[in-house]
C-alpha cells in the first residue's frame, strides 16, 4: 500500500528547466521548485551540457523541499527526461560528450542505416544519435546514457540500468524485453555500449550521502526508474485505463492512450510504450499545434483573440496549422507544409481557422487510431499549454463530439511522483495510484448541435489532405464515414 503520510518527489528534466514537485498520496502539492536550463541551437544542432542538469536539480529540489512540513518522510522519487536525449559517459558515469537533445537532427544518415538494418526508427530518435556520438566521441570504454540515467547515477552513486520507456527510442524491444542484438551488431554497436534495461517503477537504489548533501533530498530515499516526459504527462493526466486518451496541446499536439495490447501500425507513426503494470501506452506526435498561433500572431492577446473568434464558427477558411514542415501523425509526410484554404475575413477569422484546424487534426488523429483498431471509447483528457484556454477546450470538445476532462495539475513531475508511489507499493494498477493523486478541474460536454456545424469543414480538410497525397485513401474513407451522423445534428 502507498504510505498515506509520506511525500513523493517527481523530477522532470525538461528542455528549458528542471522541475521538482513534492506531492502527498492524495495529490496535494506540498512544494515545487524549478531552475532554468540553457542549450545550444544551430540549425539542426541542439545540445546541452549534461552537468548543468545536476546543478539545476540541486537548486530545484532544495526549493521544493523547503516548504515541506517538519518531519515529513520522502518515501521515493522518480525522474523523467525528454524522449530521445542521449549522451556518452565513461564507466563511472561521467559525461564524455555533450547531450544531443530530443530534436537534434544531425543523425539523419545514421537513421537511414538503422532502417536498412530493419529497425523502425525516426531521424531524431536516440539510436541514430548514439551512432553519431560513437563516430565523434566513441572509444573503448564509453557507455550510452539517457537523460535521466545521468541524474540517477549522481543520486545513487553508480550508473543505473535504463528504464524501458527511455530505451524505446534507442531501439529497445519493449514487447520482447530485449535489445535487437542482430541489428545492433550489423550497425557496429559495441556489446558494452548499451545499459541494462528495467521496467519503469523498478527500484534502482537510494540517494547516497553525497547526493543528499547536494540536493537536500534525504539520504536513503528510494529512487525508482522513470519514464519519458510524454509518458509522465500522461500519468499526470490520469489517462491510464484502457480506452482513455490524453491530448497534450502545446507547441505541437501529442496523443497518448492506454490499451491492454500494443496498437499495431504498419506505418510506425503510432508506437507503444509499456506501463510498469504491463499495460500499453500507444501514442503519436503531430506537427500541428499552438505554435502556429504564435508564428502568425506573435504579439496577440490570446484571450482577446479567442473572444473575437467566437463569431466565426465555423471559420470561412480551413487551416492545417503545421508548426514546421513535415507531418508525423496521423500520417507520415516529410514533404507536408502548412496551408489555409479560402480567404479569412480578418485576423479573428484566421485565428478561428487555426484553432479549428488543430481541433480537426486532433479528430483525425483519433479517427486514425480507431482505424488501427485502438480502443478510443474511454475518457479524453486535455492537457498542455493549450488547455489553459477555456474557449479552445470547449471548441475542441465540440469538434470531437465527446466530453473532455481538464486536470488541475498536469506537469510531468506529478507523473513521476505518482510513479514513485506506485513503485514503492508494486500492488494493483498504476491507474489506481494515479486516480488517488490526480485531481480533475473541469469536465466539458460538447454543446448540442455544435459537432454538426464542424462536420463539413472537417470533411473538406480530410479531402484536401487526401488530394495532396499525404493522407492514405483508406484512412480518409474511415474518417469520412461517421460524418453523415454528425451532419444530422445528433
Amino acid at each position: 500500500m502507498v504510505d498515506e503520510g509520506a511525500g513523493w518527489l517527481g523530477v522532470d528534466l525538461g528542455t528549458q528547466s528542471v522541475r521538482v514537485l513534492l506531492v502527498t498520496a492524495d495529490g496535494t502539492v506540498l512544494g515545487s521548485g524549478s531552475a532554468p536550463l540553457t542549450g545550444r541551437r544551430e540549425g539542426v544542432r541542439h545540445e546541452q551540457d549534461p552537468l548543468r542538469w545536476w546543478a539545476a536539480l540541486c537548486t530545484a529540489s532544495r526549493t521544493a523541499l523547503g516548504s515541506a512540513p517538519p518531519g515529513l518522510e520522502v518515501a521515493g522519487l522518480a525522474v523523467c527526461g525528454t524522449s530521445g536525449t542521449v549522451l556518452l559517459t565513461d564507466r563511472s558515469g561521467r559525461p564524455v560528450s555533450p547531450a544531443l537533445m530530443y530534436d537534434d537532427g544531425r543523425a539523419k544518415a545514421q537513421a537511414a542505416r538503422a532502417r536498412e538494418a530493419g529497425l523502425a526508427v525516426q531521424d531524431t530518435w536516440a539510436l541514430p544519435k548514439a551512432l553519431w556520438l560513437l563516430g565523434e566521441y566513441g572509444g573503448t570504454s564509453v557507455r550510452l546514457a539517457h537523460q535521466p540515467d545521468l541524474i540517477v547515477s549522481r543520486l545513487t552513486g553508480e550508473p543505473p540500468p535504463a528504464d524501458a520507456s527511455h530505451a524505446l527510442k534507442t531501439g529497445y524491444d519493449v514487447e520482447g524485453d530485449r535489445w535487437p542484438e542482430a541489428a545492433l551488431s550489423e550497425l557496429g554497436v559495441p556489446d558494452d555500449l548499451l545499459p541494462g534495461v528495467v521496467r519503469p517503477g523498478t527500484r534502482l537504489g537510494e540517494v547516497c550521502p553525497a547526493a543528499a548533501d547536494a540536493t537536500g533530498i534525504p539520504a536513503g530515499t528510494p529512487v525508482f526508474a522513470g519514464m519519458t516526459d510524454g509518458c509522465a504527462a500522461q500519468i499526470a493526466s490520469g489517462a491510464l485505463r484502457p480506452g482513455s486518451w490524453n491530448s497534450v496541446l502545446g507547441t505541437t499536439l501529442v496523443l497518448k492512450g492506454a490499451a491492454r495490447d500494443p496498437v499495431r501500425d504498419p506505418t510506425a507513426v503510432v508506437y507503444n510504450h509499456r506501463a510498469p503494470d504491463g499495460t500499453w501506452l500507444p501514442g503519436g506526435a503531430s506537427s500541428v499545434g499552438a505554435g502556429a498561433l504564435a508564428a502568425r500572431f506573435p504579439h496577440a492577446d490570446p484571450a482577446a483573440m479567442d473572444a473575437a473568434a467566437r463569431a466565426f464558427e465555423p471559420s470561412s477558411a480551413i487551416a492545417y496549422p503545421l508548426v514546421s514542415p513535415g507531418e508525423r501523425f496521423p500520417f507520415r509526410a516529410p514533404e507536408a507544409t502548412a496551408f489555409v484554404l479560402g480567404d479569412p475575413a480578418g485576423d479573428a477569422d484566421l485565428w478561428a481557422a487555426l484553432l479549428q484546424g488543430v481541433g480537426f487534426a486532433e479528430r483525425l488523429c483519433l479517427d486514425y487510431l480507431h482505424h488501427l483498431g485502438a480502443p478510443v471509447d474511454g475518457p479524453l483528457t486535455f492537457t498542455g499549454g493549450g488547455a489553459r484556454s477555456p474557449y479552445w477546450n470547449q471548441l475542441r470538445a465540440d469538434i470531437l463530439g465527446r466530453p473532455a476532462r481538464v486536470p488541475e495539475q498536469t506537469e510531468p513531475a506529478l507523473g513521476m511522483a505518482v510513479l514513485a508511489a506506485y513503485g514503492a507499493s508494486r500492488a494493483g494498477a498504476l491507474a489506481d495510484v494515479a486516480e488517488r493523486m490526480v485531481r480533475v478541474r473541469a469536465v466539458l460536454e460538447p454543446r448540442p448541435g455544435r459537432t454538426a456545424v464542424f462536420a463539413e469543414p472537417y470533411a473538406r480538410l480530410v479531402g484536401a489532405l487526401r488530394e495532396r497525397g499525404w493522407l492514405p485513401g483508406p484512412v480518409a474513407a474511415h474518417a469520412l464515414g461517421p460524418l453523415s451522423r454528425d451532419t444530422s445534428g445528433s
